[in-house]
């Protein structure tokens, strides 16, 4: 039975996102599960960012806003939001991505239920536009470390961790990818990733075109598992073997 009183700390880093920041902090606001803190982490942006979101802190108390002194990228904000985390539970959501009202309770029935520890969910894209996508990204049930290797199933926005469980992490401090190489990690040290198959968030493709994007991821994650993770050449070839083609049936198929 879920425990209503049970913290979520909601973690959002911000650069330049005053076109999509209100509606993320809104459908968080939106949530019937209420007991949450957002903690958004402004990346020194240089447009009317900090602003909308102090309109919003004026509302609701639950939003705080820490100020980076420098552009120092994704995984630090969300590492200095981590440090300053109070909850039990952690869940991330980007500034231009958006949930669906009933997440996070579906989501933490889901967990203290079972008693999982690293949950993610189904979720579909939207367009820069705002237009939705009927397609929806299913999840596995279950999700090991030797099969994440395999493709980046799960979707940032959908991820709630138990600190209980799991324990405290932070995440590698590389500019690109840092949220797939964290699960990756708390994978490998023998945490199981739970995937609860309902579409519960909207995940928002800008600037660019999606192939442009998975160019790009592509060519990353190569170097994250020669550089960061270090696996043998030869099992480098067998799992991107094997993330190129869970790639292509994701998006394309």
């Amino acid at each position: 039975m879920l425990i209503e009183n049970t913290m979520v700390s909601i973690i959002t880093p911000a650069y330049n996102c005053e076109k999509y920041i209100s509606k993320t902090i809104e459908s968080v606001i939106r949530q019937t599960y209420i007991h949450w803190e957002m903690i958004i982490v402004n990346d020194q942006s240089t447009d009317s960012t900090e602003n909308i979101i102090l309109k919003y802190i004026k509302k609701d108390y639950r939003i705080k806003l820490i100020n980076l002194e420098e552009n120092s990228g994704a995984a630090v904000a969300r590492n200095v939001a981590l440090a300053s985390a109070k909850g039990r539970f952690i869940a991330f959501l980007d500034s231009d991505d958006i949930w669906k009202r009933e997440k996070l309770k579906a989501q933490l029935e889901y967990m203290i239920n079972n008693n999982y520890g690293f949950t993610f969910t189904s979720y579909q894209y939207i367009l820069d536009d705002n237009n939705s996508k009927e397609r929806v990204f299913s999840v596995p049930n279950t999700l090991n470390y030797s099969q994440a290797l395999k493709n980046t199933v799960i979707g940032c926005l959908t991820v709630v961790i138990d600190k209980n469980i799991v324990g405290d992490f932070r995440m590698p401090l590389v500019r690109k990818g840092q949220d797939n190489l964290t699960w990756l990690m708390l994978l490998k040290e023998g945490n199981i990733a739970y995937g609860l198959n309902e579409n519960l968030a909207k995940y928002r493709i800008v600037n660019g075109s999606l192939s442009r994007n998975k160019i790009h991821a592509l060519k990353r994650q190569w170097s994250n598992y020669r550089k960061i993770i270090r696996l043998p050449l030869y099992q480098c070839i067998y799992y991107y073997f094997f993330y190129i083609i869970n790639n292509i049936k994701k998006y394309y198929l």
